[in-house]
């Protein structure tokens, strides 16, 4: 007991040492901006910086332009102090409690299930069913330019090395001298869109990842898998080469998602999947000419089989001169050269010279993973074990993740789009009945199901048939192609978004008939977004997995996996967070319920976006909040816009952030189905969520629900914006309906209301507690012990942190109708003083106790937020009255504006 006590006591004092330190780092990194802009003749500006009290001094003697730029600077200057923080936080909780005391992680992890009495290979069984997927996608809520982004990178690293307690004074000046020199190329870098970014830049952006992050990030997960497993002293030999880790791969959307986004090509999509694979390619090149520097073994010191050295000869024969010189070049090193005819058949891989047959190149990466696992047994066999771990396992392991594509390219489309097309391709083809999407369900199942039994497609390729048709043709005939060429392992899904129906699933095979695709067995997968989808779905899944085409799929793999995909924006755009959370966790369930009737494994691929409202927020509670028994070890989850730098723009988070990840699946595909479901439990919940759902329809039921939100908003601000390449809206729209959820999610947040990560809880809750006192009772234990519930309390509660009243009345005052203001603000500020009450009442203490390090983050922005806060409505005011006229002046605050909304975005932490 005494322990514990001592354990809590020290944990919460390195706790105030992190808050400490984020304040004194970010006091530093001020100072120094402060002498920057003093050093290029902004003084007045420089003495408006928050430094004493963290308060703003806002005067007339510079523009609001620069005091923007100046606060927005600030804030990533502390999103930056925060990071580091937060890693030397658990650098020295590790050191001190040893490496379980990270939450969520490996040593965290392996620690559990050694207490529960788990046996070791137990868990090296599991760790070897494992599979994870990030998935970049480039949705428009990157506010920061892709240079400023390698800026912060840059200063990431100086405040790293700042850490370093024994630079001398001259070295400590010298870094100073860096920082600031770095602080002004920033400051004299533009910092917001002044175009749209073209597909291209989103591309390379997230080429930097793949290409650089990642692989790093990779190794040092599994390094630190490595270590948990020596501190609880298993077995070594259960966890030594790649098959016996986690399988860590990675996906993108950019090139390969046309959901609304009219700019993606089928010529784009073909030159983005040759571009991953080219860029492999050369890393593995270059990975295997380290290794062949590595291993000098001679052959006069170690015995070499004769069977090796006679398969050398007979290798280098097949490739004729270039092979003779692969062996001439390292003689009496037989390692060297076999990795150097490895190189002359991966150039031949990479060039696409096929002449001399599949032993000449790698058709694929498991024909170069088995030549790599025949130098490991080679190795083994010479007593070199520790050589083949130093050295041969990091290529293997790099071949085994990222194959001969570097990233798997999801392709997805909207079902409705797919109905146009059909409907296009029928009309050329001469059908007479020809509106497919005029159909109802049961005739659409008649044709679909009659026109599968045929391999012949509708049209000779090349006949035209409309622009839907044609595009989708297009880009599925450049997949075939590479397919040819390559296989599938570089294609990831085929996902139909907005399913609603088994033939919104079905007509995708349909569409790769017309192509010559139907046997390639590329995975199509539904995404379920809307909450009636999510309750649809696993009818929709049982009619899936039944069907002729996708049974024999199942009967012809080994190991089939059907991936669903859920959607998190567009279930909270549809019933609100609480709604959406709750609609997903029972469809995770019932999911899962209905796969095992057909004994097939689902692998859930998780839409989530970078703010709470559409599913964001740390990924080990998230994980932990999943169903019982619903975690087959396979996963799938998006990593969109900003996050993509948050969570992985310097190595240390990367590495934190996916041993995250792949440590939390893991341990949640141990977790076992509950046999007794608590239906009290699921009572509770339905109850507080109809209530939920109930209050947050009656608000954008509200016949001026429109006029109020686009008045307190600066959604009109937004879709001026050059965010993202992609469009704000889908079909172009002005509708509710055809607001794509992450302008919704942002427009909210810019203007501190964040309904859509609280609205509704509050006035269901108090409601709930006055129906049904002794379960409100009940709801408290429930937080304790239940992760979804406990989880999704705290996201709510941090939304509810984040939203400002006072800045919330001040929007409300450009809604002119005074009786719409009256009425709604009454109900968004009564349901947000009651979100905060009775979350409070269920957690059992006050938030101030709670929530230290949230509130200290807030009182560090708070004076700087409603100082940028006064200008945006200030100038919204004035450019709503002067926009229709089109002039030169409305066109100023715009701009204005757009920077006031990427300066915004870095003091709330986020987007959309």
């Amino acid at each position: 007991m005494k322990t514990t006590k001592l354990k809590e006591m020290t944990s919460e004092l390195l706790q105030k040492e992190g808050l400490t330190k984020i304040r004194q780092d970010y006091k530093y990194l001020i100072e120094l901006f402060k002498e920057m802009l003093i050093s290029i003749g902004e003084q007045d500006l420089a003495e408006g910086l928050p430094i004493d009290n963290f308060s703003v001094k806002k005067t007339t003697n510079y523009s609001n332009e620069k005091f923007t730029q100046a606060i927005g600077m600030c804030f990533e200057l502390l999103n930056l102090v925060e990071e580091n923080a937060a890693t030397q936080y658990r650098r020295k909780s590790e050191t001190q409690f040893g490496i379980k005391s990270t939450k969520g992680s490996w040593g965290y992890t392996l620690d559990k299930w050694k207490t529960e009495g788990i046996n070791e290979c137990k868990i090296a069984e599991k760790l070897r069913t494992v599979k994870v997927s990030p998935v970049l996608t480039a949705h428009p809520t990157e506010a920061k330019r892709l240079t400023v982004i390698d800026i912060h990178r840059e200063l990431y690293l100086l405040l790293v090395k700042k850490e370093n307690p024994n630079w001398s004074t001259s070295e400590q000046s010298l870094l100073k001298e860096e920082i600031t020199s770095l602080m002004e190329r920033w400051w004299r870098t533009g910092e917001i869109y002044l175009e749209k970014p073209r597909l291209e830049d989103e591309r390379n952006n997230l080429m930097h990842y793949f290409n650089n992050v990642f692989p790093e990030a990779v190794k040092l997960t599994d390094q630190r898998l490595k270590d948990a497993w020596k501190e609880m002293e298993f077995s070594p030999e259960l966890l030594e080469w790649p098959e016996h880790f986690p399988l860590i791969q990675f996906g993108s959307w950019v090139g390969g998602d046309r959901d609304g986004h009219p700019f993606v090509t089928p010529e784009f999509t073909a030159s983005t999947l040759r571009l991953h694979r080219k860029l492999v390619l050369e890393m593995i090149k270059k990975q295997l000419i380290d290794l062949a520097a590595k291993l000098s073994f001679s052959s006069y010191q170690n015995s070499i089989s004769q069977v090796f050295l006679a398969e050398l000869e007979v290798k280098a024969k097949l490739f004729g001169s270039k092979g003779k010189k692969a062996l001439d070049r390292n003689p009496s090193e037989p390692l060297r050269q076999y990795i150097n005819l490895l190189l002359v058949r991966l150039n031949n891989t990479i060039k696409g010279n096929f002449n001399l047959g599949e032993k000449g190149y790698f058709k694929s990466s498991i024909d170069l993973a088995a030549e790599l696992k025949e130098l490991r047994l080679l190795l083994i066999d010479l007593g070199a074990t520790q050589i083949a771990k130093q050295w041969l396992f990091p290529i293997e392991r790099l071949v085994q993740c990222f194959g001969f594509y570097l990233t798997k390219l999801d392709i997805r489309q909207n079902s409705a789009y797919h109905e146009k097309a059909i409907s296009q391709i029928l009309t050329a083809s001469g059908f007479t009945d020809c509106n497919y999407g005029s159909w109802d369900e049961e005739k659409r199942l008649a044709f679909l199901n009659e026109e599968l039994k045929s391999k012949r497609p509708f049209l000779v390729a090349g006949v035209p048939c409309g622009v839907e048709a044609d595009n989708v043709l297009g880009y599925l005939r450049e997949i075939k192609t590479y397919v040819d060429l390559y296989g599938t392992e570089g294609i990831g899904s085929i996902i139909v978004s907005m399913t609603r129906s088994l033939s919104d699933l079905l007509v995708v095979f349909l569409l790769l008939r017309e192509v010559g695709l139907q046997d390639s067995n590329l995975p199509v997968v539904p995404l379920l977004e809307t909450v009636d989808d999510l309750i649809a779905g696993p009818e929709i899944l049982k009619g899936f997995l039944n069907h002729p085409i996708v049974k024999k799929q199942r009967e012809n793999s080994e190991s089939f996996t059907q991936e669903v995909m859920l959607g998190y924006s567009d279930s909270n755009k549809d019933g609100g967070i609480l709604t959406s959370r709750w609609s997903i966790y029972k469809a995770e369930e019932n999911l899962t319920k209905a796969a095992k009737e057909f004994d097939v494994k689902l692998c859930f691929f998780h839409g989530r976006g970078g703010t709470i409202s559409r599913g964001g927020g740390k990924i080990h509670r998230f994980l932990d909040s999943m169903p019982e028994g619903s975690m087959s070890g396979h996963i799938k989850m998006t990593v969109q816009g900003e996050t993509i730098a948050n969570l992985f723009a310097n190595r240390l988070t990367a590495t934190y952030n996916l041993e995250m990840f792949v440590a939390g699946t893991a341990r949640q595909s141990m977790v076992e189905e509950v046999e007794v479901k608590n239906e009290q439990r699921y009572q509770i919940m339905d109850q507080i969520v109809e209530l939920t759902r109930d209050t947050y329809v009656s608000l954008l039921e509200h016949p001026n629900f429109i006029e109020f939100y686009t008045a307190v908003t600066p959604i009109d601000v937004l879709e001026q914006s050059k965010i993202g390449s992609r469009p704000v809206r889908r079909t172009g729209q002005r509708s509710l309906e055809d607001l794509r959820s992450i302008p919704w999610v942002f427009s909210w947040n810019q203007s501190r209301f964040n309904i859509t990560g609280w609205f509704g809880t509050g006035t269901a809750l108090v409601e709930f507690q006055k129906q049904h006192p002794k379960d409100f009772d009940q709801l408290k234990q429930l937080a304790k012990d239940w992760p979804f519930l406990k989880y999704s309390l705290i996201q709510i509660e941090s939304n509810l942190l984040n939203s400002d009243s006072e800045i919330m009345n001040a929007f409300a005052d450009f809604v002119k109708n005074l009786e719409v203001k009256k009425e709604l603000m009454g109900l968004v500020l009564s349901d947000y003083e009651n979100g905060l009450d009775e979350i409070a009442k269920i957690m059992g203490t006050s938030v101030e106790l709670r929530r230290i390090s949230k509130l200290d983050d807030n009182k560090l922005r708070n004076n700087s937020l409603k100082a940028l806060h006064s200008i945006q409505i200030d100038y919204l005011t004035k450019w709503r009255a002067l926009k229709e006229l089109n002039s030169k002046e409305s066109d100023n605050y715009l701009m204005e504006l757009l920077l006031l909304v990427n300066a915004l975005s870095g003091g709330l932490k986020g987007t959309g």
